[in-house]
């Protein structure tokens, strides 16, 4: 028995060794004196320190606070010169455990006044040629004055005094706010409206050909910024990427327009029948019960009528709305407008569209049931949602969003024809701009410091949803085909992150410091939570974690280490690699295959096998060992290839006899090939090696080795395949579920690519 043990154990050295001997050199743990380098190193030194207010877990801690803005709002829109004119009564009340010795508040249109510095914020050059447009607009159109004009900063009647510096202005107050105090105060301004057709603002006004106008207004109060126990004051200057940091509140708003306006915003509308026609009180009441099908409010034929007038008169329209973060409406003559309900455990929710005659037949087809799949979507993926009402209105190259409300693009030729790309484009602009919602509106990120977080996280969110809709409306979609999402896909960010290093920024940056907006806050975090949830956790154990972040946090401030270590808290999945990875670096992912080697065992003893032996201080003839044969090599005999361990190895025959039960050796294998499989990793993210295994029967074997495998050696790695079947072909990442920015090396044997030579010659046949 003694001699069979030492036997086994033989094996296992020498199957052992084949790959052990690789791994060792280049274990990066040998530190040597050296900086710890290893990928698989915990995130203390890039993490802030957990504390009362966030814990370790990422959750809220027991003294975690946010101060509250509540605003009372009156304005007025004047139509025949585009200004907006404003009153706002602003209640702070400071529930941090700090003095504050002064308010932060933010005048965000100020980006846009003549002289404002975001104009000089990027370089510029002569390109060889240059639109017409384009040269007017930069080198011979005045520029556009539109920031807050500030009237009034006072409490009681009384002025205070302030200090305005670019988009950011300090009220000082009289005496310092002590904690748990509140302090209230008054702003009187106004400001010109900009023509966001023309500029992209995010938002402004639509000017059409008779001299009608559709206006989304957003950013046209002065806002209290965040004060929190990350950075005390958030008053980082708004430049333009970075977007927004804002406390919750409760908003009543006032706005007076024309009175032939149609008009709607944040928050409930409180005087809905004094602004609407009995008509369309009715028709509002029929929506509230209408779960399958959208419901007109105000038709095209209505609305087309109305738009021919002008109406000297004017209404206000009262809205409120309870714990937001931010408010924003739309009003316009020519609006059209209809409304559907969505119902929640809480209460129902209306899903509402509003869009000129120019967007349809597109928007009254499928805006709101983009709407309705947005609230299904984000909800099973988050919490139900929570506010009365999500409305999608149509605005010309717009996509943005605001608490209830956002505008999104989309609008068919003049005749109303429209493409797939138009019609997926706006269904897509719509789910991530509804979306938003959920990410930053009540999952409230710090989106000037932040961008992924509300961008990034919004985007994968939006890719679950678009494939919810093109499931729910397959009619919508080409046959037996699923939606074609931009973002979010593995194989759709490769080009980015395999692209030239010195115009690619970390997740982990500011929006304003980054060159590729689009791919680093909103593609590359998006496809990194996506083959997260899919390949690295699974969807059970990511969507509870996802869950758990976004009920922990709505209606909170949360930081990137919150989100991350909430994911591991509940999933208990280490991924830190991950976090580092993807979000701290700009490397991407490669893994090859470098080499493939056949093998057999055999009882014959063989030279390398006896070295190995006598290394170890044991005498080859004293025992009855198992020797690994390479094919081709030294002592390969082709007579022993293909036929099974314990016919080349007859005393493991002995071995299992003597050990197993018959049943236990029933259900030993017995295999014929084993073949040494070296990966090698070019790319400088670690990830699950994904590897589609073909046999000289046709058939496949996929098998997944967890990212571990990299811990120890960051270069390569190699793993025994044992198998009765022959191996004729070895392909990595054979779905494209990793982002591998190279799959040129992803395959043995190597694929043979096609020489130009003859590309050309196909080219050339009949």
């Amino acid at each position: 028995m003694k001699k069979l043990k030492y036997t086994f154990f033989t094996v296992l050295l020498l199957v052992g060794a084949t790959s052990f001997a690789q791994e060792e050199p280049a274990q990066e743990e040998k530190q040597s004196g050296h900086v710890n380098t290893n990928k698989f190193r915990q995130l203390y030194n890039e993490f802030a320190t957990p504390n009362q207010y966030r814990t370790a877990s990422g959750a809220p801690g027991p003294a975690y606070y946010q101060n509250e803005a509540d605003y009372e709002i009156k304005i007025e829109l004047n139509d025949e010169n585009q200004t907006i004119s404003g009153y706002e009564t602003i209640t702070y009340i400071n529930n941090s455990p700090d003095k504050l010795e002064y308010l932060w508040v933010q005048l965000d249109q100020n980006i846009r006044t003549k002289d404002s510095p975001a104009r000089e914020k990027d370089g510029s050059g002569m390109a060889p040629v240059i639109q017409p447009g384009s040269v007017v607009s930069s080198y011979m159109t005045e520029p556009f004055d539109g920031g807050f004009n500030i009237i009034e900063v006072s409490k009681d009647g009384q002025d205070l005094p302030h200090m305005i510096n670019f988009t950011m202005m300090r009220v000082e107050m009289p005496e310092a706010l002590e904690p748990g105090d509140e302090f209230e105060f008054s702003i009187r301004w106004n400001y010109n409206i900009p023509e966001h057709t023309v500029d992209r603002a995010r938002s402004g006004y639509e000017s059409f050909p008779d001299g009608n106008k559709n206006y989304v207004i957003a950013q046209f109060f002065p806002r209290m910024c965040v004060y929190n126990d990350v950075e005390g004051w958030q008053n980082y200057q708004f430049w333009g990427n970075g977007e927004f940091a804002l406390p919750f509140g409760d908003y009543d708003v006032e706005i007076t327009v024309p009175a032939d306006h149609l008009l709607d915003g944040t928050g409930n509308l409180v005087n809905r029948k004094d602004v609407y026609s009995k008509e369309e009180m009715n028709r509002w009441e029929q929506a509230q019960k209408s779960y399958d099908k959208p419901v007109i409010i105000r038709t095209q034929a209505e609305a087309e009528q109305i738009e021919k007038g002008r109406s000297t008169e004017k209404k206000t329209w009262k809205l409120q709305a309870e714990n937001v973060r931010d408010f924003a409406f739309t009003t316009s003559r020519k609006y059209i407008m209809d409304a559907q309900a969505v119902k929640f455990p809480k209460g129902d929710v209306m899903a509402i569209s509003i869009y000129p005659k120019e967007g349809n037949p597109l928007w009254e087809e499928y805006s709101t049931k983009a709407v309705v799949q947005t609230l299904e979507s984000y909800s099973r993926m988050t919490f139900d949602y929570p506010y009365p009402k999500a409305i999608s209105v149509h605005g010309k190259n717009q996509g943005m969003e605001y608490p209830m409300i956002c505008w999104n693009y989309g609008r068919p030729n003049e005749d109303g024809t429209y493409s797939d790309r138009t019609k997926f484009g706006m269904i897509s602009v719509i789910i991530h701009e509804v979306g938003h919602n959920f990410f930053p509106m009540i999952v409230n990120s710090d989106e000037r410091q932040w961008g992924w977080m509300d961008e990034g996280i919004n985007t994968f969110v939006q890719y679950v949803a678009e494939q919810d809709f093109g499931e729910n409306y397959p009619e919508a979609i080409a046959p037996n085909s699923k939606y074609p999402s931009r973002r979010g896909e593995p194989s759709k960010i490769t080009d980015y992150m395999g692209g030239n290093q010195d115009f690619i920024s970390p997740i982990m940056s500011n929006p304003e410091n980054v060159y590729q907006l689009g791919n680093n806050a909103y593609g590359k975090p998006a496809t990194a939570l996506n083959i997260l949830r899919e390949t690295v956790m699974g969807r059970d154990l990511f969507d509870y974690s996802f869950k758990t972040y976004a009920q922990r946090w709505m209606f909170k401030h949360p930081t990137p280490e919150d989100f991350f270590r909430t994911m591991e808290d509940a999933s208990a999945v280490d991924l830190d690699w991950y976090w580092r990875g993807w979000f701290y670096t700009t490397e991407s992912v490669d893994i090859g295959v470098s080499e493939v080697k056949s093998y057999y065992l055999t009882n014959n003893p063989t030279t390398a096998g006896k070295e190995m032996l006598t290394r170890y201080g044991v005498d080859p003839s004293a025992v009855d060992a198992v020797y690994v044969v390479e094919e081709d090599g030294e002592d390969y005999d082709p007579a022993m290839k293909g036929k099974s361990i314990v016919e080349n190895a007859p005393n493991l025959q002995e071995f299992m006899m003597d050990n197993f039960t018959p049943a236990e050796r029933a259900k030993l294998k017995s295999p014929k090939h084993f073949y040494a499989v070296k990966f090698n990793k070019p790319g400088g993210i670690p990830m699950p090696i994904i590897v589609e295994y073909s046999y000289a029967d046709g058939t496949k074997e996929k098998v997944t080795y967890p990212v571990q495998v990299w811990r120890k050696n960051d270069a390569e790695v190699t793993k025994v395949l044992a198998t009765d079947k022959e191996l004729v072909g070895v392909m990595l990442d054979p779905d494209l579920e990793t982002a591998d920015v190279d799959v040129s090396n992803n395959s043995w044997p190597k694929a043979e690519e096609e020489s130009e030579f003859d590309s050309f010659k196909e080219g050339t046949q009949d």
